[in-house]
């Protein structure tokens, strides 16, 4: 899957083309992205100097490569979130590489996700429009995406450096909701840049395994 793609061509298109409440943000809708980025925040503290090289369910990326993304989606959702532009930041998601991580990524970063976390804490946040990666969506449209994010590459992250993840049920039912609808057969044609090919997992299974698939990722993957 595109991780640098998360916010991209294929939000804008599913986000453009979708009549769901997704693509019409109900009224006065927030998203908590305390427990996530909180969550993300201990796994990045977690992950050693040894294994920024480790392969990841992102396929091409690294951990390092990994950790940059997610430092740079914690800066670009942030400034969405209080609609402030970045400087010096190019209009478009950039390419994650190891080779962009400040030396004190294992404190800056989580920093960073709790500034997020605050940012969209703010009833502000969500009126309007919001600038990310690119492209300006719905302000709540972005809320959710933030929030996916957090909680996918936060399982990506774990299960790259072996470490435990658990994500609370309300994260579970926002990352499902955003899942599906990217996967309905109306959106099949919008997935490119967003997420890899669905995979296929048991209709009985947990929903955040369901949410896995549906967003291409296998719920089994090791290193």
């Amino acid at each position: 899957m595109d991780i640098a793609g998360s916010v991209g061509q294929g939000v804008y298109d599913v986000v453009r083309t979708t009549n769901t409440t997704f693509g019409r943000p109900s009224v006065g809708r927030m998203f908590d992205l305390g427990p996530a980025t909180r969550r993300l925040g201990v796994l990045v503290s977690g992950v050693r100097e040894d294994q920024l090289q480790a392969p990841t369910p992102c396929e091409g990326y690294t951990v390092g490569d990994l950790l940059d993304h997610i430092g740079g989606l914690a800066m670009a959702f942030t400034a969405a979130a209080r609609k402030v532009t970045m400087e010096g930041v190019p209009d478009g998601p950039p390419q994650a590489s190891a080779d962009n991580l400040p030396a004190d990524w294992q404190e800056s970063i989580p920093r960073q996700l709790a500034e997020l976390a605050a940012a969209w804490s703010d009833p502000a946040a969500y009126e309007g429009q919001a600038h990310a990666g690119g492209l300006t969506l719905p302000a709540q449209v972005a809320g959710m995406v933030a929030l996916e994010e957090c909680v996918l590459h936060g399982w990506d992250l774990a299960r790259a450096t072996a470490q435990p993840f658990d994500v609370d049920e309300e994260s579970t039912k926002v990352v499902f909701e955003f899942t599906s609808m990217a996967s309905s057969s109306e959106q099949m044609s919008n997935r490119e840049g967003l997420f890899g090919a669905v995979v296929d997992v048991p209709a009985d299974a947990p929903m955040f395994e369901r949410a896995l698939g549906l967003s291409g990722r296998d719920p089994k993957w090791s290193a």
